[in-house]
């Protein structure tokens, strides 16, 4: 009887990052291989495997035959299954808690993402992840033990850990208001002491422009409902931007803002996969 080839699970890898990543560049980023690599894998598994195309090129996309659309589904369940399994098998070593400090700025961009995806990755271990949501200069105090990793914004060239990414600063408004024109300026700004608040107020003393911080607090949903009612004009990290706001720049009489690095910190001394495996999707998920 004939033995049928099996399927290297690393194909299947690569396989599905091309689907998702909608091509060949992306994927060789997100399995961590050449783009030369990434096709000689695809090519085995086409000619070698399968026998047969999993893809196909239409006016310069990249579409699955229908052999390909069948093969995903299985990969899928193939790689979810290993990952089961050795979610199982290390589970002695992936429990418990891990505290994590972070300003509330970053908690609806970025963290449900990442918790989805950590939680995805890990679905029959039994972790409890603590969120304090506190402002950088807050966190950045916080005693060496209390917390286990911290995402914090930095000054460039002040950073201490893992860059996560560096971002401009950015003055908004909202899109439909003109509250910019307004002499002085009203501002909604995170209570101090703030990078944003700080060279924000520096900025404007040197433009001379006229201002007065009419709202202040600790909360970006509180600083976005004010800004995006037309209230205020505000400063803050250009991936918190939403939709129904604008970017406000010299055109409109606002000076150019420094940027800023958000770090990762670990701060435990205990040494534990599961926050080791939480920093590592913090550090993808910003990455997006």
């Amino acid at each position: 009887m004939a033995t049928l080839p099996t399927i290297d699970h690393e194909l299947l890898r690569t396989f599905v990052a091309i689907v998702d990543q909608g091509g060949f560049t992306r994927a060789a980023q997100t399995v961590n291989r050449t783009q030369s690599a990434v096709s000689m894998q695809i090519k085995r598994l086409e000619e070698d495997v399968i026998q047969r195309p999993l893809f196909v090129r239409q006016n310069r996309q990249l579409l699955l035959t229908s052999e390909g659309h069948t093969l995903l589904g299985y990969a899928r369940k193939i790689l979810s299954l290993q990952g089961e399994a050795l979610t199982l098998l290390r589970q002695p070593d992936m429990v418990g808690r891990v505290r994590l400090g972070v300003p509330d700025d970053y908690v609806m961009r970025f963290l449900p993402g990442i918790l989805k995806t950590f939680s995805q990755a890990w679905p029959l271990v039994d972790v409890d992840v603590d969120v304090h949501c506190a402002p950088s200069s807050v966190l950045s105090q916080q005693p060496q033990g209390s917390l286990d990793l911290i995402i914090m914004t930095r000054e460039i060239g002040d950073e201490v850990g893992t860059i996560l990414r560096r971002e401009a600063t950015v003055w908004v408004s909202a899109e439909s208001h003109c509250t910019h024109l307004q002499t002085p300026v009203p501002l909604a700004m995170f209570e101090a002491p703030c990078f944003c608040r700080r060279h924000a107020c520096n900025a404007l003393d040197r433009a001379g422009r006229a201002y007065r911080v009419a709202y202040s607090s600790p909360s970006l949903a509180t600083l976005q409902a004010v800004v995006g009612a037309g209230l205020a004009v505000s400063a803050w990290m250009r991936s918190l931007v939403t939709a129904d706001m604008q970017i406000l720049g010299k055109k409109e009489g606002f000076p150019e803002l420094p940027e800023a690095s958000i770090v990762l910190q670990h701060t435990s001394a205990t040494q534990s996969p599961i926050i080791d495996s939480l920093a590592e999707h913090i550090v993808e998920g910003f990455r997006l």
